[in-house]
C-alpha cells in the first residue's frame, strides 16, 4: 500500500515547503521555502528525515487530512491544537497517525504558521531542485486543495528517539527583531525612527512581506523626489516605500526592488517575524555587523 494523505479541508492557506531554491537569484528566481526555517527543520529532525525534504506549511490552522497507511507525524511552529479522530495530539513531538485517521488543526492561539512533517517527507517532483511553493512566481506546487492526495516518501535517517522538543510557543505580545544597517540609510531624514517606533503588523501581510503600520519614516529632503534604480533584494530586507510604512521581506519576496532598504533583519529573527499575527506589535533593535 502506498502511504499517502488525502486533503479534506486545506484551511486558509496550506503550502508545500522545503528549504527552497538556492542559487538562482541571478536569473530572477527567488528562494521561497519555509518561512520559519527553524521550525520546519525541527519537525524534520524529530521524525528522522534526511535534510530538506518537503513538509506542509499551514497558515492559521484549518487543515484536515486523512491518512492512508500508518504515518509518523510531527507538528512544529505555531501551536495549532491538533486532533486525530477527536483525540488530542502533541506539539513538537512525533506521534503516529494510524491508517484511516483524520488529523485536524484548529487556529493557533499564538504564531501564524504550523509545519506538518511526515517521516519520509512529501513525495512531490521538484522544480529547480526544490518542491517549494513560491507565491510570487508561481513555481512549485499550487496551494493544497480539498480532495488532493499526496504520497509520502521513503528517504529517512535513524529516529532521534526524542519524546518532545522543549521549544517555546511564539509570543502573543510585542516582538523585538534585531536589524543591521541597510545600504540606503542615508536616504532617510531620521533612520533611528525605525527602532524608536512600535510597529503594528498589517492584515495585508503575506509570504512576500510583512507590512508594518506606524509613524511614517520620511525621506531626507535630498532624496524626497529621487528614483532609485532597482537593486537586488534579500530575505529580511526592510524596504520603505514613499508612504513611509516599512515592508519586511519574507521568503517569497521580489528578487529586485526600487525602494530604499533601511535595514536588514538577522536571519534567525526573520523566522520569528514569520510567526507574527496581524495586529501584533514589533520593535526593532539596531545591531552592528
Amino acid at each position: 500500500m502506498t502511504r499517502r494523505i488525502e486533503i479534506v479541508e486545506p484551511g486558509p492557506l496550506t503550502l508545500v515547503q522545503d528549504l527552497g531554491r538556492v542559487g538562482h537569484l541571478a536569473v530572477g528566481v527567488g528562494r521561497a521555502g519555509a518561512a520559519d526555517v527553524a521550525s520546519y527543520l525541527l519537525g524534520g529532525r524529530l521524525v528522522g528525515n534526511v535534510h530538506g525534504v518537503a513538509a506542509l506549511e499551514v497558515t492559521f490552522g484549518g487543515l484536515r487530512f486523512k491518512a492512508f497507511g500508518d504515518l509518523l507525524v510531527c507538528l512544529t511552529g505555531a501551536h495549532a491544537p491538533g486532533e486525530a479522530d477527536g483525540r488530542a495530539v502533541p506539539h513538537a513531538a512525533p506521534f503516529t497517525l494510524r491508517d484511516g485517521q483524520v488529523l485536524s488543526l484548529r487556529m493557533p492561539s499564538s504564531g501564524l504558521r504550523t509545519y506538518v512533517s511526515f517521516r519520509g517527507g512529501l513525495a512531490l517532483p521538484g522544480v529547480l531542485g526544490s518542491a517549494a511553493s513560491d507565491t510570487m512566481s508561481g513555481l512549485g506546487p499550487e496551494p493544497v486543495r480539498a480532495g488532493q492526495t499526496i504520497e509520502i516518501g521513503r528517504r529517512t535517517e535513524a529516529l532521534p528517539h526524542v519524546d518532545v522538543a522543549g521549544v517555546a510557543h511564539p509570543p502573543t505580545g510585542p516582538v523585538e527583531l534585531a536589524v543591521l544597517p541597510g545600504p540606503r540609510m542615508d536616504w532617510f531624514a531620521c533612520p533611528e525612527r525605525l527602532a524608536a517606533t512600535e510597529w503594528s503588523v498589517s492584515g495585508r501581510s503575506d509570504r512576500k512581506g510583512i507590512r508594518l503600520e506606524g509613524e511614517p519614516i520620511e525621506r531626507h529632503t535630498q532624496w524626497r523626489d529621487a528614483e532609485l534604480p532597482s537593486e537586488g533584494m534579500v530575505r529580511g530586507a526592510i524596504q520603505v516605500p514613499p508612504n513611509g510604512q516599512p515592508v519586511l521581506f519574507l521568503n517569497d519576496h521580489p528578487v529586485t526592488g526600487g525602494y530604499p532598504v533601511i535595514g536588514v533583519v538577522r536571519s534567525a529573527h526573520v523566522d520569528r517575524a514569520a510567526q507574527l499575527q496581524p495586529g501584533q506589535t514589533v520593535r526593532f533593535r539596531w545591531e552592528q555587523r
